[in-house]
This record gives C-alpha cells, sequence and structure tokens, in this order.
C-alpha cells in the first residue's frame, strides 16, 4: 500500500511537469542550521537561481539534493524520485558541477570528457562521440587537443559543465558556476548556460551575484541564513521594494552627513550610501528629480548627478534582509 502511494506521488508530480520539488528541507552543523524549512520547485525545462550570500545555505541545498549530504528533516525529489529513498535513480538523472572546476589539469578537455564517459559507463565509442559533441556546444571544439592547464578560467569552466553534462542529465545543478572568473569568463559561462536552457535542460543554479540571477533565471529564490525569505521572477521580486530609486552622486563627499538628513524627507524606505553616491528609494517617478533638487539645495549639498531607475536585487536583498548581498558575498 505504502509502494502503491509513493508511486503514485510521484506520478502526480512527473505529470505536473515539476523536475524538482523540495518540502520544508533542514539540516544542521551542530549548533548552526544550514537549512531551516527550505520548499521550493523547478518546472522542466526552467532555471531556478538560488540567491543569497556566503553562509546562505546554498551549497549545502545542492549537496542534499545530489545525494551527497543527507538531509535532517523535509524531503526532496528529482523527477518524482524521492532523493532519500532512490539515490541511484536520481544520480541517472543529475549532473553536477561544483564552485571550482573538478578537471584533470594534466589531461586534455577532450580525454576529460571521454574518462567521464568512461566512468559513467557509457562505453568506449559513445564516450568518444558524446566528449565531441559536448566540446562543440561549449565552444571548446579548436582547443580540445590542448592540456587544461593551458585554459583560462573560463574554458576551464565550461569543460568542468560539459562533463556534468557527459551523461545527458535532465536536471543540471550549477554551484556557483563564475565563482573566481573575470569578466569575460562569467559572460561565456553565462553564454553557455543560456544554450543550455534552449536546449531544455532544467537547470537549479546558487550564486551570489545578483546580476547572474537577474539575467539567466525564470524564477528567484532568496535565501537568508538557511531560510526562503522571498521567491518569484526578477520583476516580481523587484516590486517588492516598490516605486523607482532616486540615484544621488554628491559633488563634496562631506556633505554626506547632511544629504542623509535630507534624503528623510524623500526616501520610502532606507536610504544606502555607496561613498559619495546615495541611492533613495521613493514612491512615485514623477516630480521626484525637481523635489529632490530643491530639497538637497535647501539643505547647502550640491549634487554632481540625479537620476532615477528601477531597482535591482540588491536593494531587494536590502529590503528583505536589511543588508546588501553583495556586501556580505565580498
Amino acid at each position: 500500500m505504502y509502494s502503491d502511494l509513493v508511486h503514485s506521488t510521484k506520478e502526480a508530480r512527473h505529470k505536473r511537469g515539476v523536475a524538482v520539488a523540495v518540502e520544508d528541507l533542514s539540516r544542521s552543523f551542530g549548533g548552526t542550521k544550514a537549512l531551516d524549512g527550505v520548499s521550493l520547485s523547478i518546472p522542466s525545462g526552467t532555471v531556478l537561481s538560488v540567491l543569497g550570500p556566503n553562509g546562505a545555505g546554498k551549497t549545502t541545498l545542492i549537496r542534499i539534493l545530489a545525494t551527497l549530504l543527507p538531509a535532517g528533516g523535509g524531503r526532496a525529489w528529482i523527477a518524482g524520485h524521492d532523493v532519500a529513498r532512490e539515490p541511484h535513480a536520481v544520480r541517472s538523472l543529475i549532473g553536477l558541477t561544483g564552485q571550482f572546476a573538478a578537471v584533470d589539469e594534466q589531461l586534455t578537455g577532450r580525454e576529460n570528457l571521454r574518462l567521464v564517459g568512461r566512468l559513467s559507463h557509457l562505453g568506449e565509442r559513445v564516450a568518444r562521440r558524446r566528449a565531441d559533441e559536448l566540446l562543440e556546444v561549449v565552444g571548446l571544439t579548436e582547443v580540445a587537443g590542448r592540456p587544461v592547464r593551458t585554459y583560462s578560467g573560463g574554458m576551464r569552466r565550461r569543460v568542468d559543465i560539459a562533463a556534468g553534462l557527459v551523461a545527458s542529465p535532465s536536471v543540471l545543478f550549477l554551484d556557483e558556476p563564475t565563482t573566481g572568473l573575470d569578466p569575460r569568463g562569467r559572460l561565456d559561462v553565462w553564454a553557455l548556460i543560456a544554450d543550455l536552457v534552449g536546449r531544455g535542460t532544467t537547470l537549479l543554479l546558487t550564486t551570489q551575484y545578483l546580476e547572474e540571477a537577474d539575467r539567466l533565471a525564470d524564477r528567484i529564490a532568496v535565501l537568508d541564513r538557511g531560510r526562503v525569505v522571498a521567491e518569484g521572477s526578477s520583476d516580481e521580486l523587484k516590486r517588492k521594494v516598490g516605486g523607482e530609486v532616486l540615484e544621488v552622486r554628491l559633488a563634496d563627499p562631506a556633505a554626506v552627513p547632511e544629504a542623509l538628513r535630507a534624503a528623510r524627507d524623500l526616501a520610502a524606505g532606507d536610504t544606502r550610501l555607496h561613498g559619495d553616491c546615495l541611492s533613495i528609494p521613493v514612491a512615485a517617478a514623477s516630480g521626484t528629480v525637481v523635489r529632490a533638487v530643491r530639497v538637497l539645495d535647501a539643505a547647502g549639498v550640491e549634487v554632481a548627478d540625479i537620476a532615477l531607475r528601477r531597482p535591482t536585487l540588491d536593494d531587494v536583498f536590502l529590503s528583505l534582509t536589511g543588508r546588501p548581498a553583495s556586501k556580505e558575498a565580498a
């Protein structure tokens, strides 16, 4: 009877097109709660980005879903298979790329992928064909015969992601895939991720880069101290901040105290200070710039530049948690 119930639950989840489902997941290390009742789901063929600073619980979540770490409580399913009760079935469906490239630097890019293919029991012929296919997908065919030690950081990351795709997983976990890369390397990996999504892969992407989540994800879950504090599309989360953000750059950094006092008459939320620049959330755009210039002028504050912009995900994180994600990540 119990097995019938499990089977019916799997079928129901699969029919709804849910690739990953997490319910009330928890995990502690000593007295520290890494995950504290996390629930989320990822429809097939979409990207969910779990956004949060270091220590938010992102890697712990990935390790549990990848069957590398047992949960302390709650349940999780991959394509209807229970992660704890059916680890072998789950492993046959997933690919994983960790925070740091796990490739053999002495082997060539092609040899790395063929090795992973053989370890995945694909057979020599299939492993060779799959390696060549993936080298083309990640744009490394021309350098496939070079040792990985001669690759740039972005190229190594692409080989690492390709290794996670050798067994043709339906779900791919990318744990902070662009950590440590220069801007060009990050753009290369972003292009690869966008291509994978276009091919129908379901992705769970953890990141501490706000721009990365904004650009790549269909939906974003904001994780803070082991809890999901908000979830939605990028636009939905930005609407939580409300209104627009007024950016004011001061002509004289010494005028910051006066500017902060004046900002109280303008702000619809907490004003943020970056050096000589103030970010002031405002309720409405109409007439705000003119009013701000008048208020600051009356306070004796000279303005070098002033403009309105839409709120960013950093604004969202600050609004939800009381601190900017980028500062914690740094």
